[in-house]
């Protein structure tokens, strides 16, 4: 097994645990105080756990549409039917999606009480179960409602990877695209537990740096910005990382024409994103796509984008509009 720390203040440091069988490792992340262990998971995940403890499964729906306040408000009243307490655990088993609901609900039942995930899919594995970051959706966008709540461990069991729809494996390719550009070099040439791990690392980086996302974590972002409203616009027609593909070359795209990255860097994002197969082209009209960009959640005022650039990836706030619509349409 491969153990990356991810190092927090105040001892709230926790350890993701990366490879073929690490399911099997899951006790070893309960908090001892823990007398019983709320299962958040979907039907579709071919995965059972054993905490150890007392433990009931609590099943949420598929899809966008059930990540969403009423969903929290299912579980938190299922959790204090149960008779659970600020001790005990929520563990979320699934992909980005189950343990984005099952860290909310944890993080607002009795105030707070302690999770851990373990993660089935690429996606929820590189990115979505690492960092603390919880929420659910609004119909005005996504991810608008959440908290910061770090789990007390994740276990990334690699072997999952392998049950996975070829559509939600290209899904997670599509975030393992956006790591190529904050310094992960050549992922694509790793198996499958050295890429997980090394992802995980450089977001455990990222996260010990700017826990709440006050600076250098908005480069996690990278492509979001109209991935996001892609999702949106499209009623999530294109899965998560689908769109992130897309938006990982059209902020390649803008970079290049704010004179930011030279072509031969732009070929390299359009050379990554083919090299897994994803999309790379914008699936939809601009008008209503870039006035989306307004909504992200990481905008403060205006349009707030992550691009490349001589210093690295970094934020930048409120790039011309014409430069936007340019490179939109570059892409159709």
């Amino acid at each position: 097994m491969i153990i990356v720390p991810v190092p927090l203040a105040d001892g709230r440091s926790y350890d993701v645990i990366v490879g073929d069988g690490a399911v099997h490792e899951l006790g070893t992340l309960i908090p001892a105080k823990a007398k019983r262990a709320a299962i958040v998971t979907q039907d579709s995940i071919p995965l059972s756990v054993e905490t150890g403890i007392e433990q009931r499964v609590f099943t949420i729906g598929e899809g966008e549409a059930h990540k969403s306040l009423a969903t929290i408000e299912t579980l938190c009243r299922g959790f204090a039917e149960w008779g659970m307490t600020r001790n005990d655990v929520v563990v979320g088993v699934g992909g980005g999606l189950v343990t984005d609901v099952a860290g909310f609900a944890a993080s607002v039942y009795h105030r707070g009480i302690d999770a851990v995930y373990v993660s089935t899919t690429l996606l929820g594995q590189i990115d979505a179960a690492i960092g603390g970051k919880t929420g659910v959706n609004l119909p005005e966008g996504k991810n608008l409602v959440g908290a910061f709540w770090q789990p007390a461990g994740v276990i990334c069991d690699t072997a999952t990877l392998a049950t996975l729809p070829e559509r939600e494996y290209r899904s997670g390719l599509g975030e393992l695209a956006k790591y190529h550009f904050l310094g992960g070099g050549r992922l694509d040439a790793e198996e499958p537990p050295e890429r997980v791990a090394a992802c995980v690392r450089i977001k455990a980086d990222v996260v010990a740096a700017d826990e709440r996302e006050g600076g250098r974590r908005a480069i996690l972002n990278y492509g979001h910005t109209l991935a996001h409203a892609l999702e949106i616009q499209g009623g999530f027609d294109l899965r998560h990382g689908e769109a992130v593909a897309v938006g990982v070359i059209y902020a390649g795209e803008v970079a290049h024409r704010l004179g930011r990255i030279d072509d031969a860097h732009l070929a390299e994002h359009r050379r990554v994103v083919a090299e897994y197969g994803l999309v790379d082209h914008v699936p939809a009209d601009a008008d209503e796509v870039l006035a989306l960009f307004s909504r992200d959640k990481k905008a403060l005022d205006g349009v707030t984008m992550v691009l490349d650039g001589p210093n690295g990836v970094e934020t930048v706030v409120n790039p011309d509009p014409t430069v936007l619509r340019d490179a939109f349409e570059a892409m159709r």
